[in-house]
């Protein structure tokens, strides 16, 4: 494990350097523009009907409603006025988050590992075992199950200890498995990429849920009270932005360990389809090109003749 744990180190300082590339910090705006232009068209045409429906819906519960002619008899009518928005939040931000994933996973994702491979794997061999399609498919199948387990979730915020595990567990989850198949589609084949996911499971775990962690700091932005109903446009995007520069973090850790741990296996398999010949390896080293015995052998020295003696 102590191995393991090196490997993420060494890929985590390493992507923090590649951080302050140009390249990536001008790649970090791209999902954030795409963002902002869904999150302000969404806002102007259905924000008041998304406020009004969710407003509508608590009033005819009536525990709901109870505890909001409740909270107003002690004063806290101002409560029942930004509960609908709190919540309209709540469901739209987590949505804006998976799509600034998915948005650096399909745009982002592979340029970092390109930037990555080039600057450091030049001469890692590219079997491309997923295309354009299957990453799509991978992506987008992962993130609207990711979708599902946060709405579901979404009671179990209220609870401290599970508000601090859940949304990080998820994010994890979702972080090693997108951003690792990512990685992987364009060097790794088939075959290759099941057994690297097989092998280093614990470890891209791990490094999954400390992303998911580093994914869950920029939510502090969102702890100002009433101030984020009248900032919220603002606090979207630059939430959105903070969340796009940490995904772009995590593809950069996710690409250095995993890059690195393709190249060490593909070295492993080839030392290993060498098989030690004891026989071989008994030889002297410069066995196959000495020459044969018969030729060092001097040549036997010419016939007597045996001639009559003149005498």
């Amino acid at each position: 494990m102590i191995k393991p744990m090196s490997r993420i180190a060494d890929a985590f300082w390493r992507a923090a350097a590649y951080c302050l590339h140009p390249r990536v910090i001008g790649l970090s705006l791209l999902p954030l523009i795409v963002s902002a232009a869904l999150a302000f068209g969404l806002g102007y045409f259905f924000w008041e009907a998304a406020v009004a429906g969710v407003r509508a819906t608590l009033e005819s519960w009536s525990l709901i409603d109870g505890l909001l002619k409740w909270l107003d008899s002690l004063g806290a009518a101002s409560f029942r006025t930004v509960l609908a928005p709190i919540i309209v939040l709540a469901m739209a931000v987590p949505a804006l988050v998976v799509l600034s994933l998915l948005l650096v996973a399909l745009l982002m994702t592979p340029s970092m590992v390109d930037l990555v491979a080039q600057r450091r794997f030049a001469g890692l061999e590219r079997k491309r075992g997923a295309g354009f399609v299957a990453s799509l498919s991978w992506s987008l199948g992962h993130t609207l199950l990711c979708v599902v387990l946060l709405v579901a979730s979404l009671p179990f915020w209220l609870i401290p200890p599970l508000a601090l595990i859940l949304p990080p567990l998820i994010w994890g989850w979702l972080g090693y498995r997108v951003f690792t198949f990512d990685v992987l589609a364009e060097h790794a084949s088939a075959p290759e990429r099941r057994r690297l996911l097989a092998e280093h499971r614990l470890p891209l775990l791990l490094l999954g849920l400390a992303t998911g962690y580093l994914g869950a700091a920029p939510a502090a932005i969102w702890a100002m009270g009433a101030l984020t109903i009248a900032f919220a446009p603002v606090l979207i995007l630059v939430s959105v932005w903070l969340y796009t520069l940490v995904f772009a973090f995590s593809s950069l850790w996710f690409s250095h360990y995993a890059l690195a741990a393709l190249q060490e296996m593909r070295r492993a398999d080839t030392r290993a389809e060498r098989a030690p010949d004891p026989v071989m390896d008994a030889l002297p080293a410069n066995y196959a090109t000495a020459p044969p015995l018969d030729a060092e052998d001097p040549a036997p020295p010419p016939a007597i003749e045996n001639r009559p003696s003149p005498l």
